[in-house]
């Protein structure tokens, strides 16, 4: 008997909580036009989030996602001050992400309206793999920074990560090449059409070349260093990327990652860096974790058989 009125008393107290801050739920029935509904938010929702992740918004993303997890528990406790102030700063809010991110809007606008919409849908849930440069790759990337720091020739490598590239890539010539020695050289040889400005590398490829990069704005920065180096930092500071710098004026190699920068590196500390963005883990999304599982199990099911 006085276990089934702790349980009654349990129930009592769970409906009453519901009752008193979970009153804005109110489940309806589900009908075939709201399945999809939800299927076309949940692809639109998927494609904004893949837009996000090529562009400096993506960081912008995570704090946003952070300040509504605060406005959500304000509404389940009824927090009435911080919702007001947060229905009245929504709609600023909203402008001023519009206006701020009005290169990319343009940018995601245009793709839409390129899109070919039947091909998307059949490669949706399709993970091509994007797999780190190669050892050969580090090889030629560092054999090319002290040779060209032994003649004092200036040099901007920036190696992509994670964070796509794809707004400063605009800003310079493709390329798309099989990255060497000879061809890094190459491009920054004074008085060629392509020394100028940094060039982006994507795994074992030169994606780009005379691209222009973000200056950072830190007092930090030794007035010792140019505008080269500044550059390097600058564009580490948006992205997760790796720059390599040659100086025009000493010859020493510099590394700038996350807003810091790595001056007077030798052969083997290049090497070192270079060594640790390989081996990073790229992230893995849901999607490729539901794709192992499905492919484990079906090994399961054949060695079973």
């Amino acid at each position: 008997m006085e276990g089934s009125e702790d349980v009654q008393t349990a129930i009592s107290t769970i409906q009453r909580f519901a009752e008193k801050y979970m009153f804005w739920l109110n489940p309806q029935k589900v009908t075939p036009t709201d399945v999809v509904e939800i299927l076309i938010l949940s692809v639109l929702f998927y494609e904004v989030l893949v837009w996000i992740k090529g562009t400096r918004a993506w960081m912008l993303f995570k704090g946003i996602i952070v300040i509504m997890l605060f406005i959500l528990l304000a509404a389940v406790f009824q927090m009435n001050t911080i919702l007001w102030l947060a229905g009245r700063l929504v709609n600023v809010a909203l402008i001023a992400l519009v206006v701020i991110f009005q290169p990319e809007l343009r940018k995601a606008l245009d793709q839409l309206g390129r899109k070919r919409f039947v091909t998307a849908l059949f490669e949706f849930g399709i993970v091509q793999e994007t797999g780190r440069f190669s050892d050969r790759t580090i090889n030629e990337l560092v054999k090319a920074s002290f040779e060209m720091g032994k003649v004092k020739t200036g040099a901007l490598i920036v190696i992509e990560q994670d964070i796509v590239l794809t707004e400063f890539e605009r800003t310079g010539i493709d390329l798309d090449s099989i990255l060497t020695s000879q061809l890094l050289i190459n491009i920054f040889e004074k008085n060629t059409p392509l020394h100028d400005g940094a060039i982006i590398v994507r795994g074992d490829r030169v994606a780009a070349a005379t691209c222009y990069l973000p200056l950072s704005d830190s007092m930090a920065i030794s007035k010792e260093l140019g505008t080269r180096h500044r550059a390097a930092i600058g564009i580490s500071e948006v992205s997760d990327s790796l720059t390599i710098i040659v100086s025009e004026e000493t010859g020493a190699v510099s590394a700038a990652k996350s807003g810091v920068i790595y001056r007077n590196l030798t052969q083997d500390t290049l090497r070192e860096h270079l060594k640790m963005i390989q081996n990073a883990e790229p992230e893995t999304t849901r999607l490729q974790l539901l794709q192992r599982r499905l492919k484990n199990v079906k090994k399961r099911r054949e060695n079973a058989d």
